[in-house]
């Protein structure tokens, strides 16, 4: 089976894209909007309607492949690629991987992502978004070749040796921490609440505000709960505030950290980003420091990297010195989807909990891709995306591996039986 034709068409993703600099220094909210100006290069405004860019490829028997290039809501920050134009995006696609598509034999997977993930235009690599939805679009076509899913094709090419079920999933609350987290709980989701502390307002001057809500969501949940087996994983995104809370202090973050905990109680607690060191090498540094000061309080908190962890080397990088519990694979930043597969596979072949995530600011596509990726590589966590309102996420993500599940389990007795 070949690729005849390749369509782009920009569409809209999930949420917005937000200029993270302007934020953490203290910009505020004009109703949804912010006041004030951005500070990262390519924002026109602090907050922006998010931008994604359908590929579409055409197969010899008429049947149709997609994937959608989309970039994370925080872009130009924490290392990582600028804000994602869909026209510029769309240029690159028609001059640059249109020639090296059209005509492609659908074989290998891998091998053509491998290609498209390789492919530089006039300045470099490609946006690492271009290459994330093109080799989406890419993954589906050898799935639709072969008549199976997405999620049946990373597990054979890659032999992950894994049953196709679903994978927990982890919702993301936004600033509605409060209605969201319940709806959540309702829905037992495996884990919450993210809370979107990205700001000092939101943490308090020494992080009481977070205590505060921790609090509140403990006895939340037992409260609301409908089931009392129901004991979900707490995973909080901090920005790095906690640092700036705490001057920088990593003993003193370590004894607040370990005093989440004891709130946390019989719940296991995450903590993504609490420090922000500003580069690669110094961050992980200082998440070896944090997590030896956190085991010398007895502390069972985790820590998940995010910032500063963007690519497959990075990834490796922070699992090889022991800097995180949880590697935040954040599928837009690694490009290709063939990166992503190989991330979680590393990750948890480390025994650390691989999280297959992304951003509020993908579309349903990109969604659906990465359900199909992280159950063929048994992820620990996959995101509920995209969006702020929980439900949908949920749906998205939730109903795909649901079915990808059923199809992978209906084909395994036909399976049995074959010589």
């Amino acid at each position: 089976m070949k690729i005849i034709e390749v369509l782009t068409q920009p569409v809209r993703t999930g949420f917005f894209a937000d200029d993270q600099a302007a934020i953490r220094a203290g910009a505020e909210h004009d109703g949804f909007a912010y006041a004030g100006s951005p500070v990262t290069p390519g924002f026109s405004a602090i907050r922006q309607a998010g931008e994604a860019l359908s590929v579409m490829l055409l197969l010899e028997d008429g049947s149709v492949a997609y994937g959608d290039c989309a970039a994370v809501q925080y872009s130009g920050a924490g290392g990582r690629d600028p804000l994602f134009s869909a026209e510029a995006a769309r240029r690159d696609v028609e001059e640059y991987l249109t020639p090296l598509l059209v005509g492609a034999e659908l074989g290998s997977f891998r091998e053509l992502a491998g290609r498209v993930d390789a492919c530089h235009g006039a300045s470099g690599p490609l946006h690492t978004a271009i290459r994330y939805g093109v080799t989406q679009a890419v993954l589906d076509a050898v799935a639709q070749s072969r008549r199976l899913t997405m999620a049946e094709v990373v597990r054979d090419e890659y032999s992950t040796g894994v049953d196709l079920k679903p994978v927990p999933m982890f919702a993301q609350t936004g600033d509605d921490r409060y209605g969201n987290a319940e709806k959540m709980i309702l829905k037992q989701v495996d884990v919450l609440p993210h809370g979107l502390f990205n700001n000092d307002a939101k943490l308090g001057d020494r992080g009481e505000l977070l205590e505060d809500y921790l609090r509140w969501l403990v006895a939340r949940i037992g409260q609301l709960r409908p089931d009392s087996a129901y004991v979900p994983r707490l995973h909080f995104d901090t920005y790095g505030t906690v640092g700036r809370a705490f001057g920088g202090d990593v003993d003193a973050v370590a004894g607040y950290l370990a005093r989440l905990g004891e709130i946390a109680g019989l719940y296991e607690l995450v903590v993504e980003h609490p420090i922000d060191a500003g580069g690669r090498e110094a961050q992980i540094e200082t998440y070896v420091r944090l997590r030896t000061a956190l085991r010398r309080t007895g502390s069972r908190v985790k820590i998940a990297v995010d910032e500063w962890c963007n690519t497959l080397e990075d990834i490796e990088m922070f699992v090889d010195r022991g800097a995180a519990d949880v590697i935040h694979v954040k599928t837009p930043d690694l490009g290709g989807v063939n990166n992503i597969i190989e991330a979680l596979l590393l990750v948890r072949d480390r025994g650390l909990v691989a999280y297959c995530g992304g951003t509020c600011n993908e579309t349903d596509r990109s969604a659906q891709v990465s359900a199909n990726v992280a159950m063929a590589c048994a992820a620990g966590q996959v995101l509920a995306k995209p969006g702020m309102g929980v439900d949908e996420g949920l749906m998205i993500v939730g109903n795909e591996m649901a079915r990808v599940a059923a199809i992978a389990a209906a084909r395994r007795p036909r399976e049995m039986v074959l010589p």
